[in-house]
């Protein structure tokens, strides 16, 4: 009815109806807390959001509100610390004449560009991985108009993890080379340092583990220059350097790095998802341990794990969700705790299909041929491991290639 009679004004009387749109807005931004800790707290500034701009006032509310006071400016505080990506999306909509290819003519180039990439990051954030990369795109190619080089390098460096996740490496690769010549260009510090990260990535993911380490290295010596007082790679930068360490058997080294990181991350109220990948590190570093030496006990593995796949939720982010239920999924394997096993392995490979994570998709069909095997399902076993080899041949996923060979073994075995 609400929608009835709002389409009705809006028809017979536009200048009213703008007008009453203004009045919300004014209303909703004075009744606000000025800077809201709360996804509560901040519900007004969101009704704000869609009132100012159903009033016209785009570039007013996209500074004044959205940027300042929901976004905090680059602290980015409404996702990194509360999760909001949904709420997020739908303000960030209210933006685009055409969603998510047009934003209102009104906003200037500047912002049009931001707006773009941010929806993209959303959508990605909330599993809607296709659906992100033309927006994505569109925001590079605006910030490289503009010769904005760090913002195009941040954009470049977001593809980059995007193709990834979908499972196009080579395309990744291609990305992930790009926003380090637009980092260098842009003569910034950070990324310089973040985007060689976002390369080392894509080579690790792609079997290329010289190259990936010497990326690595490169990016560590940079945050050494950059922050002295946190010599070691930390964030998603950080974990993505300790998933190479442990495919290299380096396990005391990333309990070290990992402890200290997550230490860090704690003490400066680092966002959620940091966290959380901190305990994720951490869970699958004494997993490791005790597969490599089962006398080494692994009970602190569970713990870091359920804070793991908890802060994930928490943190909103759909594309890293299927990261702790696929090493929990291991660890209740290994503790032969197999239907809680089978229920996380489920639930990844539901997120991750719905999402066309072809990566997350591929580790689910390896870690299904683990559990089958350890239930004596060799049939089953087969057909998982079948399914896992084409989708690594197919996206080119090196990486996973000695796991194929190893379960290739111990099914010759069985």
């Amino acid at each position: 009815m609400r929608e009835h009679f709002g389409a009705q004004l809006h028809a017979r009387a536009p200048a009213a109806w703008q007008a009453a749109h203004g009045r919300l807005y004014a209303y909703y931004t004075a009744q606000a807390m000025e800077l809201p800790d709360t996804i509560e707290d901040m519900a007004p500034l969101y009704a704000a959001v869609g009132h100012g701009c159903q009033a016209g006032k785009h570039q007013e509310v996209f500074e004044a509100v959205y940027r300042k006071r929901i976004q905090r400016g680059e602290e980015f505080f409404s996702t990194r610390k509360l999760g909001a990506f949904g709420a997020d999306l739908a303000a960030v909509a209210q933006f685009f004449a055409l969603p998510w290819s047009q934003p209102v003519a009104a906003l200037t180039a500047g912002a049009q560009a931001w707006l773009l990439n941010i929806a993209g990051f959303r959508l990605r954030a909330l599993g809607r991985l296709r659906e992100a990369m033309p927006p994505m795109q569109a925001g590079l190619q605006a910030r490289i108009a503009q010769e904005d080089w760090r913002n195009a390098a941040i954009a470049a460096g977001n593809l980059s993890e995007l193709a990834l996740t979908l499972g196009d490496l080579a395309l990744a690769q291609t990305y992930a080379a790009q926003s380090v010549t637009l980092a260098d260009h842009s003569q910034d510090a950070f990324m310089r340092m973040v985007n060689r990260t976002a390369l080392a990535d894509a080579l690790h993911q792609a079997g290329q583990p010289e190259q990936a380490e010497a990326a690595f290295r490169e990016a560590e010596a940079l945050q050494q220059e950059r922050q002295p007082h946190y010599p070691w790679l930390y964030s998603l930068a950080g974990f993505q350097y300790c998933e190479l360490l442990l495919s290299q058997g380096q396990v005391a080294e990333v309990q070290r790095r990992a402890t200290q990181t997550l230490d860090w991350a704690t003490q400066a109220g680092a966002s959620l998802l940091n966290i959380a990948l901190g305990h994720l590190t951490l869970g699958r570093a004494v997993l490791q341990a005790h597969l490599q030496d089962r006398r080494t006990p692994h009970a602190a593995a569970s713990a870091h794990l359920q804070q793991a796949v908890d802060g994930l939720r928490q943190a909103g982010t759909q594309h890293h969700i299927p990261r702790g239920l696929l090493a929990r999924a291991a660890l209740y394997r290994v503790q032969g705790a197999f239907p809680q096993a089978q229920r996380d392995l489920d639930e990844a490979m539901t997120i991750a299909t719905r999402g066309a994570m072809g990566l997350h998709q591929a580790d689910a069909h390896l870690e299904y041929a683990r559990l089958h095997l350890a239930l004596g399902e060799t049939a089953k076993a087969r057909h998982s491991l079948e399914t896992a080899r084409a989708m690594i041949e197919r996206m080119s996923y090196h990486r996973r290639d000695a796991e194929v060979a190893e379960l290739e073994a111990q099914l010759a075995g069985a």
